[in-house]
């Protein structure tokens, strides 16, 4: 029996070294290995053999079953080697302190838009943040006056993780570690705190011309004694007017919004269809811009910072449309489409 195993293992040897690819190592693999494989095959033989022979004999049949393993294995992280080298090779070789072709593309409108509200808010004073695109549930409800089961949680379809964490469903998120991160320099020094932090939210809402499942705002706060919401109305319409060069028609309406009391929606007139009333702005003449509001006391406290002493102002531009009415995009569904014929027509020129 042992002479079997011994010419089984030089069979086995012989035919592996002639494997050039995964592909044939799986049929070697299940012609040795598998349930009706040649190793597999040398237990059925047992049936004839002593209690002692049966001991040494499978003992013998485990040690080629192991080697045989351990073959294949290394063998596999050979050929996944060799691939990929051979992947490397065969790329197309290119000079890399070549000069870029600035011709073959473009920022997308929403990263012009982005950058241009950027360059606007810095020239006013705002520290420009980033903040990450997953967040704990604290981050972008507790810490936001939206405690667990609290009904203002419908009002954004939200996507939750395995881990308990979630998508980004509101820039607002970022709020909290803000007023923590300058909370310092304004109860110190008395320097206000004025920042902005843009980036990518998600909700699971159903898509028309006016509504993405994935979407960009940019959240702005500024907080220190005495702000109002006149200052409020005064950075939305300066940054409206620079961004579109021309005086832009506002109007708050009340809204609610468990983080801003009093709490309102800024909409502009829409300027695809110039107030007439489109698809886009759902007939009305107006589009929804930027939910706003003063800082509600208890988002403050939890920020570290005595609402008693300060006050401050939040607002949550919707960087999405503000490209719409931009650049004239009637379907927001353009934008996230991939479609060149949309988005080369912007060029990097404002930038």
């Amino acid at each position: 029996m042992d002479e079997k195993i011994l010419t089984l293992k030089e069979e086995f040897k012989d035919t592996l070294s002639s494997v050039t690819n995964l592909v044939d190592l799986e049929k070697v693999r299940v012609a040795y290995l598998g349930k009706k494989g040649s190793i597999t095959a040398l237990l059925k033989g047992m049936k004839d053999l002593s209690v002692e022979e049966k001991k040494v004999f499978g003992a013998n049949v485990n040690k080629l079953k192991n080697y045989a393993t351990d073959i294949i294995d290394e063998k596999i992280a050979e050929l996944k080697e060799l691939e990929i080298q051979h992947e490397i090779s065969s790329m197309p070789k290119f000079d890399i302190t070549s000069p870029a072709d600035l011709t073959r593309g473009s920022y997308h409108p929403i990263t012009l838009v982005q950058r241009q509200c950027e360059t606007i808010f810095k020239s006013m004073g705002f520290n420009v943040e980033d903040y990450s695109e997953i967040v704990t549930d604290y981050e972008c409800f507790e810490s936001l006056n939206i405690p667990k089961h609290h009904p203002a949680r419908d009002m954004q379809d939200t996507y939750y993780l395995e881990n308990g964490q979630l998508l980004k469903s509101q820039t607002s998120a970022a709020q909290n570690a803000i007023l923590k991160k300058y909370g310092k320099r304004l109860i110190e020094n008395g320097e206000p705190i004025k920042a902005i932090f843009p980036g990518r939210c998600f909700r699971n809402e159903a898509t028309d011309a006016c509504h993405e499942n994935t979407f960009f705002q940019m959240e702005g706060v500024m907080v220190d004694k005495d702000i109002s919401i006149s200052n409020l109305i005064f950075f939305m319409k300066t940054m409206l007017s620079e961004v579109f060069q021309k005086e832009i028609n506002v109007r708050l309406r009340p809204g609610f919004f468990p983080f801003v009391e009093p709490g309102f929606e800024l909409d502009i007139s829409c300027l695809i269809c110039g107030g007439e009333g489109c698809p886009s702005c759902k007939h009305s003449g107006w589009l929804e811009l930027c939910p706003c509001g003063m800082i509600h006391p208890n988002v403050l406290r939890e920020g570290g910072i005595d609402p008693d002493k300060y006050t401050g102002f939040a607002f949550g531009l919707g960087l999405t449309r503000l490209a719409m009415m931009k650049y004239g995009v009637k379907d927001i569904r353009d934008l996230n489409s991939g479609n060149l014929k949309s988005l080369s027509q912007f060029t990097d020129d404002e930038v």
